[in-house]
Order: structure tokens, then C-alpha cells, then sequence
């Protein structure tokens, strides 16, 4: 039997109704309560960034591949989508999917009101299902005609403005020389939240924007790739942009909404520093635990170094003390953490302003992972930390601690 592990449980135990007891329970409490803001915490990060990044890429894909221009407009020049440069993108090791778009400056207008809009034209292979969870009424413009649609989708803020419901008509005016206009049927509201899309983009057909440009079928403004792993999008574009034409540009969308994804960056800042401080507090709770229950046993420790018991015996009795209570923390940690996230995942109890952080609820994504990860971390440095009050008894006198009232 380990004869350290046996007199720390028989200590435990004996501690029941005592002092020692109630400190033991300030501990775990301390431990466990630290732990479940910690999982909290990264729960409600990631997914905050996780519902940031899927409004983003219901609009835009993982890549934009574009004609090289130095231009700023939103309009693109065209480029030719040929057999060819399909299958090189569909073969791309890390392509999961490609849809080609085109953008073009217009005015909407009604009988009162006159909006600024940026009209994204798309065809089928646009992933509607995705973005099915953003449409607030209606429905999606159905794009499965020969012919170009005249349907399109608004955004809440835009339909709004212009005071305009589903089944509505409305004149869009597309910005060139000479300007030219097309009677657009309102078939969808949606609403992400997020002020540059909901300001000023609407959803329409690609087929459209080509008849107004006067372009063949070959051609679109661009074509946005999906890849099955973003954490490999540096490479990905790296690889796409050595391998297409010289006329083409790759663009990544973290780089084209630069600023949503540098804040998003931010975000990770405040939680290192929250588990710093939680990380701080719960040491500095158990050192100071440990060190008042070698007080209360300085009696026990006189006595067992007085029949010969080595010092690393006595302070793995104490190390065997503290990292009970640790696990016990890391228990219930777990339990209140994930059992507060289960809660908000499926009930959604607690509300958020959508106006001020772009979605309507606390979102929450689970990742098992990280959460062994801090589970992990937390034991391994606090435990570490028992190694600071253990060192105590190594000084400690027998004769005195005999004595010691």
C-alpha cells in the first residue's frame, strides 16, 4: 500500500466538521468555480468567432479569385471561366467548393426613397442551405431559370429604408454609361448583423449582372473558393497564387475584411488575460490552504519525523492532500462548465443585442480539445504550486513541532 496516499485519505477524512474541512470545501470551490469561468470563457469565444466567421463566409468564400486590377471599385473586371481553370481549382487538394459571383453598383429606388446598394450576382452552386439561417423572412431568389431572375434578396436594414416587404417591386438603376435599369422583385429579407453586408449588399443572379455588362456566359467578375481547412488558407493561397494566370489575383477574405478578423484577434487577448488571473488566484488559494493545514498538522509532522519518517515522505502526504482537493475542483469545474454551456447551446436563455454584437443570443461551441487542454493546465500548475508550502516541513524541527499548540 502507499503509505503516503493511506495517511493522506485518513486525514481527510478526520478533517470532516473541523476547520481544516471548511478550507478543504474554499478550495474546491475556489478551484472548481475558476475552472468553469475558464470553459465559459473559450466555449463562448469560439463561438462568438465561429458565428462571425460563418456570417462572413455565407458572403464570400475561404478565397476570392479576381482579374488583377488597381482599382478600389467593388465592381470586378471580368474574368473567363473556362474548363480549364475549373478543374485546376476542383483538383486543388484543398478546394471543398467554388461558386462564381459578380458585383456591380446600383440605386434602388422608390416611389419615396432612394438607396446605394451593391448587388452580388450568383448562380446555383451559391450554398443557399448555409445561408438559409440568416433569411429572417422569405425566401432565397430562385436562380434555376434559363433566363436571368429578376428575383433578389434584401437586407432587414436596406428593406427597411425603403420601406419594402416581400412580394414588393422595386427599380434598381445600375451605375455605368448609359445607365440602365430592371424591375427587381423582393423575394427575401435577411439580416446578419454585420454592417457591411446589411448596408448596402443584395443578392440577385449572376445571369443578370452579365446581361447588363453585355458578358457571354464565359465570363464573371471573380469565383470564391471554399477549402475543406482554414487553417491551411495561407498556404492555399499561396499554392492558387503560383499556380493561375498572371492576370489573376488570389485574395484571402480575412485580408479583404481585414478589420472584423483583426478585432476578432483581439478578443483572444482578454481571455490569456482572464486565465492568468484565475490561473493566479486558484494558486495562490491552494498554496495558502496547504500551508494552514500543515499548521494544523505541524503536531503530526514533528511526530512522524520523530520515528524516522524521511521529509519527502511527509511532503508527498500533503502533495497527495492538495491534489485530492485539486481533482475534486477540476470535477465539479467541469460539470458547472459544461453544464452551463449545454444549457445556453440548446435554450438560448441569455440574449445579446444584435445591433451591438451582431447576433441575438451568447453563442456557444464546444471543444473538447481545449477544454482537456485547460483541464491539464490547471492541474499541472497548480499542482506545481503544491511545491511551494510542502517545502515548509523540510525545515520543520521535531522537537518543536511537538511541542507546537
Amino acid at each position: 500500500m502507499n503509505l503516503p496516499f493511506f495517511i493522506s485519505r485518513r486525514i481527510s477524512k478526520e478533517a470532516s466538521g473541523s476547520f481544516s474541512s471548511i478550507i478543504n470545501r474554499i478550495a474546491v470551490v475556489s478551484i472548481g468555480l475558476g475552472l468553469a469561468v475558464l470553459i465559459l470563457a473559450f466555449m463562448v469565444l469560439f463561438g462568438f468567432k465561429q458565428e462571425i466567421k460563418d456570417k462572413i463566409y455565407s458572403f464570400s468564400g475561404h478565397l476570392i479569385i479576381s482579374k488583377y486590377t488597381l482599382s478600389t471599385s467593388f465592381e470586378e473586371s471580368s474574368i473567363t471561366i473556362d474548363d480549364s481553370l475549373i478543374q485546376l481549382l476542383k483538383n486543388y487538394p484543398l478546394t471543398e467548393r467554388i461558386q462564381p459571383y459578380a458585383m456591380k453598383a446600383a440605386l434602388l429606388k422608390t416611389d419615396e426613397e432612394v438607396q446605394g446598394v451593391i448587388i452580388k450576382g450568383v448562380d446555383e452552386s451559391f450554398d443557399t442551405l448555409g445561408f438559409s439561417k440568416h433569411m429572417i423572412n422569405g425566401r432565397f431568389p430562385d436562380l434555376s431559370s434559363n433566363d436571368y431572375s429578376t428575383e433578389a434578396a434584401l437586407s432587414k436594414r436596406v428593406s427597411n429604408y425603403l420601406k419594402l416587404d416581400i412580394g414588393d417591386e422595386v427599380l434598381i438603376y445600375f451605375v455605368q454609361n448609359p445607365p440602365r435599369f430592371r424591375r427587381l422583385q423582393v423575394t427575401g429579407i435577411y439580416e446578419t448583423g454585420l454592417e457591411e453586408f446589411d448596408e448596402k449588399i443584395i443578392l440577385g443572379d449572376l445571369d443578370l449582372i452579365r446581361r447588363i455588362n453585355n458578358w457571354p456566359d464565359s465570363l464573371a467578375g471573380g469565383i470564391e473558393v471554399f477549402v475543406s481547412d482554414t487553417d491551411k488558407l495561407e498556404q492555399a493561397e499561396y499554392d492558387l497564387y503560383n499556380t493561375l494566370a498572371i492576370d489573376l489575383y488570389v485574395d484571402k477574405v480575412t485580408d479583404r475584411y481585414i478589420q472584423i478578423f483583426d478585432w476578432l484577434n483581439l478578443l483572444n487577448r482578454n481571455v490569456v488575460i482572464l486565465l492568468t488571473i484565475i490561473l493566479f488566484v486558484s494558486g495562490t488559494s491552494i498554496i495558502s490552504i496547504l500551508l494552514i493545514l500543515i499548521m494544523e498538522r505541524t503536531q503530526m509532522i514533528g511526530v512522524m519525523k520523530a520515528i524516522g519518517a524521511p521529509n519527502r515522505m511527509i511532503q508527498r502526504v500533503f502533495i497527495f492532500n492538495g491534489l485530492q482537493l485539486i481533482v475534486r475542483g477540476l470535477f465539479w469545474g467541469n460539470v458547472i462548465g459544461l453544464g452551463l454551456g449545454l444549457i445556453q447551446d440548446y435554450f438560448k436563455l441569455i440574449p445579446l443585442d444584435a445591433a451591438n454584437y451582431y447576433m441575438s443570443h451568447v453563442p456557444i461551441q464546444i471543444d473538447i480539445p481545449t477544454i482537456l487542454g485547460l483541464n491539464v493546465l490547471v492541474l499541472t500548475l497548480i499542482g506545481l504550486a503544491l511545491l511551494i508550502p510542502v517545502a515548509i516541513i523540510s525545515r520543520v524541527k521535531p522537537v518543536r513541532a511537538i511541542r507546537f499548540d
